[in-house]
């Protein structure tokens, strides 16, 4: 065992970018949440975004199209979702699993030809004297700039539904969707565009692994990531900065116990494979320790002529 093997800095550093998938299917989750609508789909949204992302990646030599097209693909697969819950009234949880299986199935299937392929590389452009300064240069200002795109999407998410009118009618339509009707308020428009919001980010960090922290496709490799974001959204209470808190915990835990396999740590492999899970489930939890309510219409479907 050589735990002077691991590099604090690169460790921090690595920690973000492990972060930025989880962080941007999580914001994109909360908004969609606070609207009233549960979508359980987030993990066949990512895995569709990141194949989507990589084949356009790999066919037109862009990784930024394959963000671009990973985003689409996510928003277009949310869309059927938003289809059967708000115009079809079918049932939320059971249409959110339903998207999951469905996502999984089809990246799947369109895969089938990219096993193997390498993408294009994604530029990281350092940003100039300010990624010079030693320790904080290499850790916050040396990434893509997705990982800043994550950061300020979220810092966009909380000022939104803290100060900004659209934020004020999302969050009553997610208290109270026939009051919000009442008030004139379009319901179900409102809700759509929140879950196709949450699709967009969800393919958006699919994308980021396919293409950024692991370029390469593999079948299933968002490993539970759309999974970890719901519990991340709920457990953080809806508010979008201890979703940001919390995707840095489980990107922190998930590359240190890789570190600490790399240096020979003599403890199963497998319990450190479960330690990002498991530590990020068991702080969150004490961390939602005030009880902070889910939003009242949360999974209600709505219909304007009840």
């Amino acid at each position: 065992m050589d735990l002077s093997s691991i590099n604090p800095i690169l460790l921090l550093a690595s920690l973000i970018v492990a972060a930025t998938p989880l962080l941007l299917a999580a914001i994109g989750e909360l908004v969609t949440e606070r609207a009233g609508v549960l979508n359980l789909g987030v993990e066949g949204m990512m895995i569709t975004g990141a194949i989507c992302g990589f084949a356009i990646a790999v066919n037109t030599g862009s990784p930024v199209l394959g963000l671009l097209a990973a985003a689409i693909g996510g928003a277009v697969l949310s869309l059927l979702f938003a289809i059967l819950t708000q115009f079809a009234l079918a049932n939320q949880v059971a249409s959110g699993l339903a998207l999951t299986l469905f996502g999984l199935g089809l990246s799947s299937l369109i895969g089938q030809g990219y096993q193997g392929v390498k993408p294009p590389a994604f530029p990281k452009p350092e940003i100039p004297l300010l990624s010079d300064i030693p320790v904080l240069g290499p850790i916050v200002f040396s990434h893509d700039f997705v990982v800043y795109l994550a950061f300020f999407l979220t810092l966009g998410v909380w000022a939104m539904l803290k100060y900004s009118r659209a934020g004020l009618i999302l969050r009553a339509v997610g208290e109270n969707h026939d009051a919000a009707h009442a008030l004139g308020y379009k319901v179900v428009r409102i809700r759509v565009l929140a879950i196709m919001f949450g699709g967009a980010c969800a393919g958006l960090g699919g994308a980021y692994i396919s293409l950024i922290r692991v370029p390469q496709w593999t079948e299933g490799m968002t490993s539970g990531v759309g999974w970890i974001a719901l519990a991340l959204v709920v457990f953080a209470s809806w508010k979008p900065w201890r979703v940001m808190l919390g995707a840095g915990l489980f990107g922190g835990v998930s590359v240190l116990q890789l570190n600490l396999q790399a240096a020979g740590v003599a403890i199963p492999v497998e319990y450190l494979a479960m330690s990002p899970y498991l530590i990020t489930i068991l702080v969150l939890v004490i961390m939602s320790a005030d009880r902070s309510r889910a939003p009242a219409s949360l999974g209600k479907g709505f219909h304007a002529g009840t």
